[in-house]
């Protein structure tokens, strides 16, 4: 799953990356972008490719509990689980972020996964909208996980698909319906330019984002027992 990830350009730098048109205020940093956040998304709308902001954590608009939010869909079941099929189908979207954190099974230590480049990565999504209590519209997103591979598999079994560049302009067209179709296009980019390391367990808790998260724990100042 993705749980946890990093988010820290502005605006512009991500409007840039993406061919994305800005429509709303941009995010204050964040090295540790949890569930139920404001997240930069990138949508076609109009016809027009947009940047704007949702929460993480996707509710569909028939849901009448708000509060049960789903942050990752399986990409083997995202097509035909009711709770994401209809964006599945014409609500797809990419979410902008620099990396992303695991954790070991059964344990706190952190892993920070990120291009060994340095570039930013198109998590691929989904969206919803409904309407709040206020009568405002709320759309909330959803990152599609797969299988993992490359350095990710010895930590974790499942991880984000940070979508092919190549079909980005695919995935994101509303006109394209057909589950298989969309399925089809869901090729990560190549494993090998991931790279990971052992992070401060600072980013354990909400509470701490700065950009220190991405520092071994040495240089974080976190002491190690060995």
């Amino acid at each position: 799953m993705c749980g946890r990830f990093s988010l820290s350009g502005d605006i512009d730098f991500y409007a840039e990356y993406f061919g994305a048109d800005p429509t709303s205020p941009g995010l204050s940093p964040s090295w540790n972008v949890a569930p139920t956040d404001a997240v930069y998304v990138v949508a076609e709308r109009d016809d027009v490719r947009s940047l704007g902001t949702m929460q993480w954590g996707l509710v569909p608009h028939w849901a009448k509990d708000t509060k049960s939010i789903q942050i990752n869909a399986r990409s083997e079941t995202v097509a035909t689980a009711p709770i994401f099929r209809d964006s599945f189908a014409r609500k797809r979207c990419l979410i902008p972020a620099d990396g992303f954190y695991e954790w070991e099974p059964g344990t706190k230590i952190p892993h920070w996964i990120f291009r060994a480049d340095g570039y930013p990565v198109g998590f691929a999504g989904v969206w919803a909208s409904r309407k709040g209590a206020d009568g405002e519209w709320v759309r909330t997103c959803a990152i599609l996980t797969a299988p993992a591979i490359g350095v990710v598999a010895p930590i974790h079994d499942r991880m984000p698909i940070a979508l092919d560049p190549a079909n980005w302009d695919a995935w994101l067209d509303r006109d394209q319906t057909d589950p298989e179709a969309a399925q089809s296009l869901l090729e990560p980019i190549d494993p090998d330019l991931w790279m990971e390391r052992t992070v401060s367990s600072r980013v354990n808790s909400v509470r701490n984002n700065d950009d220190r998260l991405h520092d071994p724990p040495e240089e974080s100042g976190q002491l190690r027992l060995v």
